[in-house]
């Protein structure tokens, strides 16, 4: 990418990278900020291969196909590349033409790919196998020799789980349940969500933890303010016969009124006396 750039203008190169940088950055948390700019640096660059299939990633990722397509396509034309041929493919999957997807896993660009291009291809034609309702043509798509290797290669975990869920789709559980335990084995990353397909399949129910702290926070709050409203409520009853006490048996206008000594809580309450 960096030598097809050096063919811009210095300025404008760097404006370019800038963008494509930020597509790189976002496409995975932010996909429609990354498209946002892919589109701009298609406006300032759109001769240059690496823009067109930086674009057409960010348009993937946003599920825009026939827009991905044709950057693609475009980028293929610049550099006489065959390797977006298998995404290429999956855009037709996208657009609802798997039978295109399959013609394009027979046509002679697939012998070209490398090893990881030709297993992404092959996961793109199982996938369009099962658009078609066809699982047992799926599963046998799948089945090769790099899902039987034991060697673990970047591929390995995304067969592994697409076999594995072709083949629970199929009712084939028990061998599902065997495969999803070798992409585990296989996913150190946490690419796929295996794990979760497991416990899923022997009933494990799992309880978020965060839900049950929140509400034991909001428990121990509510006992809280309870014991504050009683307090308070205990005071009030406190003062008001305290009050009554004194309006009931020392009334000023009585001969015998004699006022009853201070009490200390009461002293506390008043203030110091003045000299």
């Amino acid at each position: 990418m960096r030598q097809e750039l050096l063919s811009l203008p210095k300025g404008l190169a760097e404006e370019v990278s800038k963008n494509l940088v930020m597509v790189a950055r976002l496409i995975d948390e932010d996909p429609e900020q990354a498209y946002a700019y892919s589109r701009i640096a298609l406006r300032l660059a759109s001769r240059v291969a690496a823009v067109r299939e930086a674009a057409g990633f960010a348009a993937y990722a946003t599920q825009k196909y026939s827009e991905a397509l044709a950057e693609f396509r475009a980028a293929k034309r610049m550099t006489g590349s065959v390797e977006l041929w298998p995404v290429m493919a999956d855009c037709e999957r996208g657009l609802g033409r798997p039978e295109r997807a399959l013609a394009m896993a027979g046509e002679p660009e697939v012998q070209k790919l490398d090893k990881a291009g030709q297993v992404e291809m092959r996961l793109v034609a199982a996938g369009a196998r099962r658009d078609q309702g066809q699982l047992d043509a799926a599963i046998v798509t799948l089945q090769s020799p790099e899902l039987a290797s034991n060697t673990v290669q970047p591929w390995t975990a995304r067969l592994r789980y697409a076999y594995a869920d072709a083949l629970l789709a199929a009712g084939r559980e028990d061998e599902a349940r065997e495969w999803f335990a070798k992409t585990l084995e296989a996913d150190k990353d946490g690419a796929t969500d295996a794990s979760d397909r497991l416990a899923e399949l022997d009933g494990v129910e799992f309880v978020d933890a965060a839900v049950d702290l929140a509400d034991d926070v909001d428990l121990e709050d509510e006992d809280v303010e309870d014991d504050e409203d009683d307090e308070e409520d205990a005071a009030e009853i406190a003062a008001a016969e305290r009050a009554s006490d004194v309006a009931e048996y020392y009334d000023e206008d009585d001969e015998e009124y004699e006022p009853l000594e201070e009490s200390a809580a009461d002293a506390d309450v008043e203030g110091p006396e003045k000299a």
